[in-house]
Order: C-alpha cells, then structure tokens, then sequence
C-alpha cells in the first residue's frame, strides 16, 4: 500500500462523526437501518424492524441513536398498523447532510446536488471543446448556483461523487476516450478533492448509473441485474445482490470490451445514431436533442437498428451466459422508444441452443424509467453509500 494514499474518507469534516462509534460515522446494524429506510422510506419503526436480522431492543437503541444525532427524523404512527401502541414512521433527515454528483461524458456533464432523504436538484454543461480548467470552473460555479437555490450551507456539504467516461486504471486514474484526454491518466481524486475543497469518491460513470439504477430502480425490486448504459459511447455495470461488482481491476461491465476494432463502430453507442441520422439530413448534432426530439421514424435509425444488431444481440447473450443476472436494464441517454426498439429485434434464441428441446432460462429485458442524468445521481449517492448506506 503506497503511504499517504488518498482516502476520501479521511476528509469527511469532523461534525459528521460526532456520535460516531470505534472511528466509524455509522456501525454496520446503524447502516443496514438506515439503508432500509432509504429503500422504503416512511415505514414504521416495526415495519423496519421486521426488514432486519436485528433484535427489537436494537432496533429501539439504534433508532434513538440515530435520532440524537438528526440523522433520522420520527413521523406520526401509522395508523391501523396492529395492537398495541403504534410506532413511530421513520425518515432520513434530508437537513443532516447532502452531496454533489458530477458525471463527466465526451460532450456534456451532469451535476446533482442529493440531500439525505433522497431529493435531488440536476443541471448538465456541455463540455465540447472545452479545457479541463474552464469546465472545472463551469461545475463550481452551478454548484454554488444549486447550494443557494436550496438555502443550504458548504458545513453541510458531506462529500462530492464523480463519475466519468473511461476504464479504471487503479486508484483514482481513468482512461477515458479522446474528447477528455486532459482527463485521463491522472489521480482524479486528490486533484478534485483540492478543487472543491471537499472529499471525492471516484467511479466509472456506467457503474454511477448502476448504482442510481440499484438505489432508485430497478434494483428496489431486482437483487442482481445487469445494466447497458447507452450513451455517446457505451458500457454498462453490474449489479450483484444490491451491490455493485465492480472486479479485480475495477472494469467489470466494460461491454465495449468484447468488440475488436473492426466491430467497434458496428456497437450501440448513441454516436454512431447522430452519424446515421445526420447523413439522411435529420438536424440532429447532440445527444440531448436525440433525446428531446427523438423520432423512431426518423430516416438512419432503422440503419442503425440493423447495424447494431449482432453486436447488441452477442453482449446480451455474453451477459446471460455469463452472469445470469435476473435481468439486463437498458439506461444511459438512450431514449426509451429506442430502448423498447433494440428490446423488440433482442434474440436469444440463436446463442441459447436447446437441450432436449428446452433452453436455458434468459434474464428480463427492462427500460429504465429513471429521470435523467442516472450517472450524476448515482456519482451524488456514491459518497452516502460509501459511509452511510
């Protein structure tokens, strides 16, 4: 281990931790509460309890903890929940603490400013032909922007996530593609931490948007899925039993990774649609018009459709032979039409060859619903998730 490695959690401001116990802001039955209570927000004290592998003298001992320290707030009792005296609703304070989550993609970024309880604020910046200084300058100045929108104070700042474009490289470097080469090959963490004067949690942006996906999607249902992040590039994640997987190296759900060079323009990455598009003259030139105007008629999608069809059909069928999520959810910036479309021409049937006439069991195939920018929001639950949740 290298001396005075950069640890996010080394930075936390102190005011967090007080009430903390053994240099931990939470213990591992305060986090698995807190963590249920995120899940189903509003439950009732027994409701919670019932959720947990944890006594009822703990669960009373935790929540009064808990609610010393303003991490948890109590409602009024529901009511018709049973004999006896009802317990009290739980809820996270959203006034204890938020995050910023950025989200750095080869021509825009999301920022999202998330409180405790989960409520978020989003903006996005384009970053096309923009240095790494003025776009570090740009998402200062839309924090600052958020942070007085929502009346809140810097104290309370707990942590930022960020999330970008690229494989892991170990510790905090990324190598990410050519628009953000300024990006690449540098400890992000500590830089970024300087910059904002705040701790920074690094992470892949398909894996950030894995992780919105498993805290606010799909994955309140679904324990282990694999998620396809359709962006001007793409990737995916993994989410296994809730958690994120991220790998030995930290690139599990690099997808792109299957295609050689001569497949890689024939692979679903929302760049080669804004080619296809604009050659049969549609006046489309960015991911966010795609998105707000997308057209399934559109001359040069059906193109696409049918050029991405063996490369997409092979990642879905590499995913469920080798990972056998219960599903594969279709998220990133694709929009949802598009999704149900590559869903619609999905074929399994060619790679799963029957035995006995019966074939192997193939995981669902879902349409994110979540809002935009999923990346920004889960780099903004990165920091939560990484000390609290």
């Amino acid at each position: 281990m290298k001396l005075n490695a950069y640890k996010p959690e080394d930075r936390i401001s102190d005011h967090f931790r007080k009430g903390g116990r053994g240099g931990k802001l939470v213990s591992a039955n305060e986090r698995a509460l807190l963590r249920a209570i995120w899940r189903w927000p509003a439950s009732s004290r027994a409701e919670v309890m019932s959720r947990l592998d944890v006594t009822q003298q703990s669960v009373h001992r935790i929540v009064e903890h808990l609610a010393e320290r303003e991490m948890l707030l109590l409602g009024e009792p529901k009511p018709g929940s049973g004999r006896g005296q009802p317990s009290p609703t739980l809820l996270l304070n959203p006034d204890w603490a938020y995050t910023i989550g950025i989200s750095v993609n080869t021509d825009k970024a999301g920022i999202t400013l998330m409180d405790l309880s989960g409520a978020i604020t989003t903006r996005s910046v384009s970053l096309l032909e923009k240095p790494m200084a003025v776009a570090l300058d740009d998402f200062a100045a839309i924090i600052d922007d958020m942070i007085e929108e929502r009346g809140l104070s810097y104290e309370r700042l707990f942590g930022i996530g960020f999330g970008i474009a690229g494989y892991s490289l170990g510790e905090t470097r990324y190598n990410a593609p050519l628009p953000l080469h300024e990006w690449s090959l540098i400890e992000l963490g500590p830089l970024l931490a300087d910059r904002f004067d705040a701790p920074v949690w690094t992470e892949n942006g398909a894996n950030t948007a894995a992780i919105c996906e498993a805290m606010l999607g799909v994955g309140r249902h679904i324990r282990s899925f694999a998620y396809l992040s359709f962006n001007y590039g793409f990737g995916g994640g993994l989410i296994i039993d809730g958690e994120l997987f991220a790998g030995a190296n930290g690139n599990a759900g690099e997808f792109s990774g299957i295609y050689d060079l001569d497949e890689h323009a024939k692979r679903p990455a929302l760049q080669f649609l804004l080619q296809s598009v604009s050659r049969h003259g549609v006046p489309i030139h960015s991911i966010d018009q795609l998105n707000a105007n997308f057209d399934p008629d559109w001359p040069g999608v059906a193109e696409w459709l049918d050029t991405t069809a063996d490369s997409h059909n092979r990642i879905i069928n590499a995913i469920s032979a080798t990972v056998d999520p219960q599903a594969i959810v279709y998220g990133g910036e694709i929009p949802r039409k598009l999704a149900a479309m590559l869903i619609a021409r999905a074929d399994f049937y060619r790679f799963n060859l029957p035995r006995y006439g019966v074939s192997r069991r193939v995981p669902k195939l879902i349409v994110s619903d979540l809002p935009d920018q999923p990346s920004a929001i889960g780099a903004a639950v990165l920091p939560f998730k990484a000390e609290l949740l």
